[in-house]
């Protein structure tokens, strides 16, 4: 590792440099900026960080590798697939499994599918909620059997990502409904998790439902342009869709 006092990070090369320097916190918001500014030539370290074991807290986790992980999901290189999988085998910090499998639902590799199922046939405790999430993101639906338990899990949040799976999978609305019924919950949180479901799907109902939750006008406007991009993207999307997203859009900006 190297010793001497790291340069300002300015520049992806002094970031990268930082990632091997003494100081945690440097190198911490090393693999932060690599990522907030999708470094690619950065991948090989990022890899490199998510596999190191010397920044540990005393409860356990590792910072620096949950950073790399998330800034590898930024990144979305296939290269960094592998590192990410064998980050999964981490039985002590939890928080950086959930990050590495939202790395590699970012990345899309269907390499992740087999290493993702045996997450979720593992009789150990995981982050259920990314997992689920990521399983719907790689379209593994031979995972129903699997997912379908987690419609009544103790957890609402692991509820909604099972109703989101189930339905990108069966297109059935019920599993809409699921989700919007959280979104006037008193809990804060568990609303901007719903609205983040909804905005995965592109379902009319979604959009309505979207309109009249109560979350910012931000969190609204990120979501319906998440479902914009997905209606214009099919080309046997409705065109009813399609406007109506155009138009609260517009009503949208216009309140900002």
């Amino acid at each position: 590792m190297n010793t001497q006092h790291p340069e300002p990070i300015l520049s992806p090369d002094s970031a990268i440099a930082a990632l091997s320097c003494e100081d945690n916190q440097i190198r911490y918001y090393a693999a932060w900026w690599l990522g907030k500014h999708r470094v690619q030539s950065g991948c090989e370290a990022l890899c490199n960080a998510l596999l190191d074991t010397t920044y540990r807290i005393p409860s356990g986790g590792y910072p620096l590798r949950r950073q790399a992980a998330r800034a590898l999901g930024q990144l979305q290189n296939p290269q960094a697939v592998n590192a990410l999988i064998a980050a999964l085998e981490c039985d002590t910090d939890l928080r950086l499994r959930e990050a590495a499998i939202q790395a590699l639902a970012a990345i899309g590799d269907e390499k992740a599918a087999t290493p993702l199922l045996q997450l979720l046939q593992s009789t150990q405790e995981q982050p259920y909620e990314a997992l689920i999430e990521a399983l719907a993101t790689l379209q593994v639906w031979s995972a129903r059997s699997l997912v379908e338990p987690f419609l009544h899990h103790p957890s609402e949040r692991v509820q909604c990502a099972a109703a989101r799976y189930m339905y990108l999978l069966t297109q059935q609305p019920q599993y809409i409904e699921r989700i919007v019924k959280n979104l006037n919950h008193e809990n804060m949180y568990l609303r901007w998790a719903a609205i983040f479901d909804l905005g995965s799907v592109g379902h009319q109902q979604a959009v309505e439902a979207i309109l009249t939750a109560k979350v910012p006008n931000s969190l609204k406007l990120l979501n319906l342009k998440r479902i914009l991009e997905a209606v214009l993207d099919n080309q046997h999307s409705q065109k009813q869709t399609s406007q109506l997203l155009f138009k609260a859009i517009d009503d949208l900006l216009f309140q900002l």
